[in-house]
């Protein structure tokens, strides 16, 4: 297993599925993942957002491309703890996203498996 440092992002994520849809109604997104049953839209979640809200952990942008092993070494412990994942990669590292009532949970499986994490 690969170490990870990973860095907590301070915003808040929101998680939405629109079903049929090809493109988002706005331009407040960030990220965008289609299928065949629609889209999945990450977005910041507003302070008054309800329902499910995530939190993100950032890879290391410096260990990007050399290090390709970060979602594995993440997701694996916290799939052993039971908690929900949304992973998703950006040019320069990846983001896994995990549910913002568990990121305790979630922090303290990471550091049990030896990551470190940040914020």
């Amino acid at each position: 297993m690969s170490v990870q440092r990973l860095h907590v992002v301070p915003s808040r994520f929101a998680v939405e599925y629109v079903a049929e849809a090809t493109f988002p109604e706005d331009d407040e997104w960030i990220a965008l993942v289609r299928a065949p049953e629609g889209l999945t839209v990450v977005r910041d979640a507003p302070p008054w957002a309800e329902g499910e809200i995530w939190i993100g952990l950032y890879g290391d942008p410096a260990r990007h491309g050399r290090d390709t092993s970060m979602p594995a070494a993440v997701v694996g412990p916290l799939t052993e703890a039971g908690i929900p994942v949304f992973v998703t990669s950006t040019y320069h590292a990846d983001l896994v996203l995990v549910p913002e009532h568990r990121l305790v949970e979630a922090k303290d499986a990471l550091e049990q498996a030896g990551h470190r994490i940040d914020g």
